[in-house]
């Protein structure tokens, strides 16, 4: 480090600066000359020049001072005695993946960064994973943030014994120093941080030379758009949209931006402009400030400081806590408060960079050490009130305010408790709180939040974050101080309740429906806020029992003082069935309620507490005896909740339905609904049984409706009392029976837990994460749903798609509550149907009966008196009465249910008593009460139950009344028997048990019944078809053959001949049968049949390009069909960079159809809103009218022309036609034909007249000597077919070679070549990839879109110039005959042979073209055509694999094959043509080579020529269970080529050596064998998605360690993996923008152009996301192939949890990919879900 400073005289300064008795004189007065001449005297700042000045000049001679030596001596030293620290502290930025233990972590709030993760032993627990928002930092090695496993192997493991502060091991000196001198600089870095606009530099700084220099800043805000502020830099100091983008970017990333720099007038004008042109587009001007340059560049390396500082701490111990002593002492100039404290205070006035550099700060200083954390905590606690001021008066987010810290500090145990007992810190939030919400307290001391501002209220929220922090960890063991302050903090808080309780009242709307909706989102925003906060409080309390106590006088006496919803009238009293009640009269309905009454529950749940350890007794009686005024505003809320369900509140709107729905919502329903209803529990066990359920027919309006003494006839106000019914019933129903309550119950949390499990599965087999969802999390955000769900479900995997289910056991089925209180009215629904449908499958009966609950806790048992007391009988017995007399106004079949529902818990109640007690003991007597005991026997619930089993209008409920009326019986013998027996019990259920028997052999019966019902109805219609076809015999016996469906065909012919009929080339080949094809229009549901002179029918299609099958990605051949320099489109390169592929989904349109609905899918679209991203009208597209697929063209359905070969005329032609007299032919009818291409003087045939007799002997062949092989007139198409070609022409050359459509263009016919060979090249790829046979595992729509295509592209002479067609022929068979090779000819090794294939045979007849008839091919010269030509293409690809390299193993086998003979002499010659540069290979490894090199074109031949001549393959090629030998073999005959490829060159020996020679000579070859140019390989590569870790966090630790290519900075990358390549980008940044035909794209966008030819598939690393790009405006997300081990995905880290590849998911996308459905998923995913604002792909 030294020698880079050589130059500079830093002893003789150090010396002066350690003379100097006043440091800060020396240095203020060293960097007033110095600051200055770094940053202001220099027109052009350079940002590295500056930053290597910085550090000669300035930060090196400090470290010089610091050291007393050079810094690096310094530091060695430091390191040689220091050891490593045991906290990591890492400062997380935003977006980087953290991880938390969920076995281990002491609260949620404790992470690791990845690195420690992944070296530690949490890594196989139980561990979630998710984003960070920036600001943390790493708790490895904090022993109490860890249960075990605190520290990682990097962080000295060894250590793990306490979070210890070192000694500090620095020499006095050097100690010394270091305080003088961080006094100094953090007082010089405070300062400049705190600085006005209009201060005053200090003397001791003012520059030497007078400078009139100023800068205008701009700071970021976060009010003003990136357009407001471009907008108003553009207007306001004259810089172009560049340059104000560059502006914005910077004043977004670091906070502020030097914008101007001139003159003060100047600069101020510019300010002036600023805040005028910003104030027009918001509602506040940017803020914006002139300050002299000398105070910017102090400014500066005030920041610079901040970096330093850091740097300086992280060498030693020592250091740092010499920084935490200086930061910590009071300041003596000018307040008694800290540096730190300043800093703290200032946070909210500060820009974003310099914030970032306080809090990193105070991360690597304060929070490292143990004392010094404590007293910055205790700091920091001090000034809360006025740092959340701050930050409620700040528009930055909280991840970057000082506030944020909190978490840091109030999280620790043992701090957190230190913080309660010295700085009283409860109280101190609570107080912050109140202070801030004081304006919204009306005159009752009570929260109004109308007209609320809700930013501000947003950010007071982040206040109860704290509190939780706080009460995370209850303490152990209590003190004094601890009771005393805790309580005090405890008090406070129930003032905050307070002024809730009884908040936000309704009235009931009469008349007019309510004209505005009241505010209750701030209301219920605060509860959801307290929710874990109250269950904290109740936590704490239940640690010590004299908190407890006191705790729940201090609440009772709080609740005392409310005067919310005050009774309006006195207590009157009410009789009913002998009873009295006295009570004040209060109407839900008519006067105000409040369903915000958080003090009643808070003492609801304290008393269970109490209960539960056993301290009731301890209770003052006054505190105890008041239950009937402590149940009133609990019971106010339910009976509100069941007056909205009534649909009694319809006039006040949705805002209180929203609220009702809430209140009984899982988020907010532990602490509102269920302690409601806990406090009902309580009064009902406190009460007397009769009173509580007079009280509630009081509230719920009922009293008169139930005591006889009300009447009515109108319809409307009947069905509000049957509906208040049903509700006070199901209320009653819940108070009895929802037991699973720790402290009413002997239950556990894990019971609770698993109860609520049973019911959800028992609505439907649910995910993991719905079971979550309907779950209530605790403080640590769990829900034990872990602990019970093996236990009571199973585990259905899942599929390709989907999640994983689980369903509830069978056993635990029993527990089934229909009337289960955390149901909603929905969830009811389903739940019951469910459970009625199981049963019924089981053979069941219906009934769903009450489970038996477990028994009440001592302090509650009385609840069940209300269940044999006179006014619950009563209701009943009124209940079953009006239903018992038919009138339908007066009953609803729901109010019976929860009737019958009621009378089985009170009949289990007693039966439980009677079985557990002596009869003389049990003193509940519902039974004796129903049977009418004491009553008039007419008017006994057991018999009104008897009678309405007969009603009709039952028969829903036919199975509960039964079980109710055996439970009687259960209970009537256990009465006379006084204790039950073993037989008793086994009697008693034999009436149930019978009754069962006999309903299963009924529906045994009527099963039996309906099969022979069948069985004779199809015995019936056999006869009759049996009969048609005796009558139709002559009809069955003329079917053709393309009616049997599939039938094997029978044949006359022999064995020979039937083989020769498997035969598609050549004089042996089949013949092509007539076959009527008649489809249905999908548009119009006509038939039509297939014809070539009918009206065109039309297959979708989609035309794209494709780099699935290329052996070089990322290559991108040009597109620019003019340009004669490439082969391409003339000829596809073997490597198969690009090519353009046509699929079809299959469905059928009539032309003219299609016609017009794509008139109306374009009138139509224009108009509807974003469709453009979805389709592209410009390009055609249009989504299939059946199944929506993505199209963009139509393809022609051509038939298939019938073909009666005639094999003798085959025969005798072919004695005279030999492959030579067939290219002597050709070559005389090319020469001949008087087209453009052989009059340009550029396609002169070099050498043809001297190779002519070579090829051909003597004997030249007439022009006309074509046609002599017999020819036939052209098919004839109607017009609407040949317009079908034109557009699918123009569409497949449109898109193939991205240029405008031009149906003249001479590429045409080429293009639709090419898309022919490739698409067909890509099914063999897909059958070959998964291992299927050739034909007949093909889907429907790829046989029809093959067969289309194939037809498609042969008619294309029939529509395309002859001459240009010739001309293309002419090109393509230069490569094969040397001789007619013009300059430009590519050589074999530089063509794809089976892309030349198909255009060779699909051009060749335009040959037989004359002036003035027009011919074609007859069927035996094509046979022979279509033979020559193979077997010349095929001995040409077989010499290409000889000659590339191989990826086959060298193996020496056995020679004397004749194969293996044949293979080393072509290898021979083929060596001495090429100069003897080729390796000598045993003859067998070269015909293994052939044979495997040249599998997939023969495969890819076989499909092309069945799908043009249509002739049945051979059997072999539809099994799957055939050998490769065997099925080889099939494919050679079915071509008619020898098994053993070399014989074509031994047939044709003469003919094949000239061209051997010619072949080999070429330059390209000698240069390929040199080693000079490379080429693919044979067997092409098949190409796969990239391998992915089977561990996602191997993945998200790749992307942790992602640097960007072109930025340096550490701001949030998006690293995203492209799955085709496996290329890492960066996603969604503007540093990696690049220019893609003059646009500005993304790196996704511009990386997809060249690897997938605009088609896309990236794995979102951070987000855990798959996007589906397909251009440059289109694309959509996909799930990622990694699951949970529920069997989920997991969206942008969502839950969290581990995650692990599925192989079968990713299989479906590597799938979809090599089916080139991806740009049908993303037009589906598109159309599916409702884009209301366009996602800007492009720069992604």
């Amino acid at each position: 480090m030294a020698e880079a400073y050589k130059s500079f005289d830093e002893p003789e300064l150090i010396k002066e600066w350690q003379a100097s008795t006043d440091l800060k004189l020396t240095l203020y007065t060293y960097l007033r000359k110095q600051v200055p001449r770094i940053f202001c005297q220099k027109e052009e700042s350079n940002p590295n020049e500056e930053e290597e000045e910085v550090e000669r000049l300035l930060l090196h001679p400090l470290e010089y001072f610091l050291f007393g030596e050079d810094p690096d001596e310094g530091v060695k030293k430091l390191k040689q005695g220091s050891s490593s620290s045991q906290l990591c502290g890492r400062v997380f930025k935003e977006g980087e993946t953290v991880y938390s233990c969920r076995d281990c972590a002491i609260d949620p709030t404790c992470v690791l960064c990845m690195d420690c993760f992944q070296e530690s032993v949490h890594k196989s627990h139980r561990y979630k994973m998710h984003a960070s928002s920036g600001g943390g930092f790493c708790d490895c090695g904090d022993v109490e943030a860890w249960k075990i496993g605190p520290c990682c192997s990097i962080h000295d493991p060894e250590a793990a014994t306490d979070m210890v502060t070192d000694e500090c091991t620095l020499e006095p000196q050097l100690c010394e120093r270091s305080e003088m001198l961080f006094r100094v600089l953090l007082n010089y870095f405070t300062d400049f941080l705190d600085w006005a606009e209009d201060r005053q530099l200090l003397a001791l700084l003012k520059p030497e030379e007078k400078d009139n220099t100023y800068a205008c800043v701009l700071y970021n805000d976060e009010h003003h758009s990136y357009d407001h502020v471009i907008y108003t830099l553009q207007r306001s100091v004259n810089c172009d949209q560049a340059e104000a983008q560059n502006h914005t970017a910077l004043i977004d990333k670091e906070g502020r931006r030097t914008v101007k720099r001139g003159s003060l007038d100047s600069c101020q004008h510019a300010q002036r402009l600023i805040k005028y042109n910003s104030e027009h587009v918001s509602l506040q001007p940017l803020r914006v400030e002139v300050l002299h340059s000398a105070v910017v560049a102090h400014q500066t390396l005030a920041l610079r400081l901040g970096s330093w500082f850091q740097k300086i701490i992280g060498y030693s111990v020592g250091f740092r806590q010499a920084f935490c002593r200086v930061a910590l002492e009071p300041n003596t100039d000018q307040t008694s408060i800290c540096c730190i404290s300043r800093l703290m205070l200032l946070d909210a006035t500060l820009y974003k960079g310099a914030r970032k550099i306080v809090h990193e700060l105070i991360f690597c200083s304060m929070l490292m050490e143990t004392e010094f954390k404590r007293l910055f905590a205790v700091e920091f606690t001090k000034l809360y009130k006025d740092l959340q001021n701050n930050f409620i008066d700040d528009d930055h987010e909280r991840s970057i305010s000082i506030t944020a810290l909190s978490v840091q500090i109030f999280t620790v145990p043992t701090l957190a408790r230190y913080l309660i007992e010295e700085t009283n810190v409860i109280t101190r939030i609570v107080n912050t709180v109140m202070a801030l919400l004081l304006e919204h307290l009306d005159v009752n001391s009570r929260f109004s939040f109308l007209g609320y501002n809700s930013d501000k209220f947003s950010r007071i929220q982040a206040i109860f974050h704290d509190l939780r922090y706080i009460l995370i960890s209850k303490p152990s063991t209590w003190n004094f101080k601890l009771r005393k302050l805790f309580l005090e903090g405890f008090n406070a808080f129930l003032g905050l309740l307070k002024c809730m309780q009884g908040m936000e009242e309704v009235e009931r709307q009469f008349g007019q429906h309510i004209a505005v909706e009241p505010e209750w989102e701030a209301g219920f925003t605060l509860q959801i806020q307290l929710r874990h906060i109250l269950a904290m409080f109740q936590d704490w309390c239940s640690s010590d029992d004299r908190i407890l106590l006191e705790a729940f006088r201090d609440c009772h006496k709080v609740l005392l003082q409310c005067n919310n919803q005050p009774f309006r009238r006195e207590a009157a009293d009410y009789y009913m069935c002998k009873q009295i009640l006295h009570v004040r009269p209060y109407k839900v309905s008519q006067e105000p309620v409040s369903i915000h009454v958080p003090l009643s529950r808070l003492l609801a749940g304290l008393y269970v507490i109490i209960c539960k350890n056993g301290l009731r007794d301890q209770l003052f009686d006054k505190e105890c005896n008041d239950f009937r005024g402590l149940v009133e505003h609990p019971l106010r809320c339910v009976v509100l909740a069941a007056q909205v369900s009534a649909e009694m509140w319809r006039r006040n709107g949705l805002s209180l339905v929203s609220q009702v729905y809430y209140y009984q919502d899982v988020k907010c329903r532990d602490e509102m609904y269920d302690k409601d209803i806990l406090m009902l529990q309580i009064a009902a066990s406190r009460m007397d049984a009769n009173h509580f359920l007079m009280l509630l027919l009081l509230r719920f309006e009922l009293f008169n409706f139930f005591n006889g003494s009300c009447c009515s006839r109108d319809h409307n106000e009947l069905l509000q009392w049957n509906r208040l019914t049903e509700e006070m019933l199901y209320l009653l129903i819940v108070i009895v029976g929802e037991r699973y309550v720790p402290g009413v119950t002997n239950v556990t949390k894990e019971d609770v837990t698993m109860r609520e499990v049973i019911h959800l599965l028992c609505i439907e087999p649910m995910a993991h994460s719905s079971l979550v969802k309907g779950l209530p999390e605790n403080e640590s955000h769990e829900t034990g749903l872990e602990s019970v769900i093996n236990k009571v479900a199973t585990f259905k995997k899942p599929g390709v798609s989907g999640h994983g289910l689980y369903e509830v056991k069978r056993e635990y089925l029993g527990e089934f509550n229909p009337f289960f209180y955390h149901y909603s009215r929905s969830q009811h629904s389903k739940a019951e149907e469910s459970q009625k449908k199981r049963r019924a499958h089981e053979g069941a009966d219906k009934a769903l009966c009450p489970p038996v609950p477990p028994p009440f806790c001592a302090a509650f048992s009385t609840i069940v008196r209300l269940l044999c007391c006179d006014i619950f009988v009563h209701v009943l017995r009124r209940v079953l009465q009006r239903a018992a007399e038919e009138k339908s106004t007066h009953w609803t079949e729901i109010m019976i249910q929860r009737a019958l529902h009621l009378i089985g818990q009170a009949l289990l109640e007693e039966k439980s008593q009677l079985e557990d007690r002596t009869l003389e003991e049990v003193t509940f007597d519902f039974s004796l009460k129903a049977r009418g005991v004491g009553f008039e026997d007419s008017k006994s619930l057991f018999l009104l139950l008897s009678k309405i089993k007969a009603v009709h209008s039952f028969e829903a409920q036919k199975d509960m009344i039964k079980w109710v009326l055996q439970m009687f019986e259960i209970v009537k013998c256990l009465r006379e028997k006084s204790t039950p027996t073993t037989s008793m019990s086994v009697e008693t259920s034999k009436p149930e048990e019978s009754a069962q028997d006999k309903e299963k052999a009924e529906r045994k019966r009527k099963a039996e019944a309906a099969k022979l019902h069948r069985q004779k109805i199809m015995a019936q219609m056999s006869a009759m078809q049996k009969n048609f076809i005796e009558s139709h015999k002559m009809l069955y016996d003329n079917m053709p053959e393309s009616a049997m469906k599939g039938q094997p065909v029978t044949s006359t012919e022999s064995p020979v001949e039937q083989k020769e009929r498997c035969v598609s080339v050549g004089p042996h080949r089949g013949s092509t049968p007539a076959e009527r094809e008649v489809l249905t229009c999908i548009l119009c549901q006509e038939e039509q049949e297939v014809a070539s002179q009918a009206p065109a029918m039309v297959l979708t299609a989609c035309v794209q390009r494709s780099t699935v099958l290329t052996q070089c990605r990322g290559k991108m051949p040009t597109s620019s069909a003019d340009e004669t320099a490439t082969f391409y489109p003339t000829f596809m390169p073997p490597d198969l960079a690009v090519g353009t592929h046509t699929g079809s989904c299959g469905h059928v349109m009539h032309a003219t159809c299609w016609q017009k609905y794509f008139e109306v899918v374009q009138n139509t679209t224009r108009n509807r809103l974003h469709a453009e991203l979805i389709i592209d009208l410009e390009n055609g597209e249009y989504l299939c009218p059946l199944c929506k697929s993505l199209c963009n063209t139509v393809v022609p359905l051509i038939p298939l022309e019938p073909v009666i070969f005639n094999y003798e005329n085959a025969e005798i032609i072919g004695q005279h036609l030999t492959l030579t007299r067939w290219i002597h032919v050709l070559e005389a009818r090319i020469k001949g034909l008087k087209s453009p291409l052989q009059e340009n003087a550029d396609c002169d045939m070099e050498g043809t007249n001297d190779c002519n007799a070579v090829l051909c002997g003597e004997g030249q062949p007439d022009f006309r000597a074509l046609l002599s092989y017999g020819v036939q007139k052209p098919r004839k198409f109607s017009d609407s077919i040949v317009e079908m070609l034109v557009v699918c022409a123009t569409a497949v050359h449109r898109v193939g070679l991205q240029t405008v459509p031009n149906e003249l263009c001479p590429c045409v016919p080429l293009m639709a070549w090419n898309t022919c060979a490739f698409t067909l090249q890509a099914i063999e790829n897909i059958l070959l990839e998964e291992d299927k046979p050739l034909f007949g595992s093909l889907q429907n729509r790829q046989l029809a879109g093959m067969k289309a295509i194939v037809q498609f592209s042969a008619a294309q002479r029939i529509k395309s110039s002859q001459a240009v067609i010739q001309r293309h022929f002419t090109e393509m068979l230069a490569v094969l005959l040397p001789v007619m090779s013009k300059k430009d000819t590519p050589s074999i090794l530089e063509v794809d042979f089976f892309h030349l294939l198909v255009g060779l045979v699909l051009s060749l007849p335009s040959l037989y073209q004359e002036e003035t008839v027009d011919l074609q091919p007859s069927a035996v010269s094509s046979a022979y055509n279509h033979l020559y030509t193979l077997h010349l293409v095929t001995m040409a690809h077989v010499l290409q694999v000889l000659l590339l390299p191989t990826d086959l193993p060298v193996v020496v086998g056995d020679e004397e094959t004749e194969e293996a003979r044949a293979a080393a002499e072509l290898y021979a010659a083929v060596s001495q043509n090429t100069g003897r540069l080729l390796p000598d290979v045993c003859g067998s490894f070269l015909a293994e080579k052939v044979k495997t090199g040249i599998t997939s074109f023969l495969r890819c031949t076989a499909l092309f020529f069945s799908c043009l001549t249509g002739v049945r393959p051979p059997e072999q090629l539809f099994c799957a269970s055939v050998s490769r030998q065997g099925q080889m073999e099939a494919v050679c005959s079915y071509l008619a080529l020898p098994s053993n490829v070399f014989q074509l060159f031994q047939e044709h020996k003469d003919t094949v050596a000239p061209l051997l020679h010619r072949w080999c000579s070429s330059p390209a070859i000698t240069k390929h064998l040199k080693g000079i140019t490379q080429t693919v390989r044979y067997p092409r590569r098949r190409n796969q998605l990239i391998d992915l870790p089977e561990d996602y966090s191997a993945l998200l630790n790749q992307a942790s360690h992602f640097q960007c290519p072109k930025s340096a900075d550490d701001e949030r990358k998006h690293p995203t993996l492209c799955l085709f390549c496996g290329a890492m980008l960066c996603s969604q940044s503007s540093c990696c923008f690049s220019q893609l035909n003059g646009e500005d794209v993304g790196a996704c966008t511009a990386h997809a152009a060249t690897c997938g030819a605009g088609v896309g598939m990236f794995l979102r690393i951070r987000e855990c996301e798959i996007v589906l790009m397909a251009s440059k405006t289109r694309g959509s997300t996909y799930p990622a192939p990694y699951l949970d081990d529920y069997g989920e995905t997991d969206p942008h880290l969502g839950r969290g949890n581990p995650l692990h590849l599925c192989p079968e998911r990713y299989r479906k996308l590597k799938k979809m990919w090599q089916n080139h459905c991806i740009l049908e998923e993303i037009a589906c995913s598109l159309e599916l879900v409702n884009v209301m604002f366009a996602f800007d792909w492009q720069m992604l």
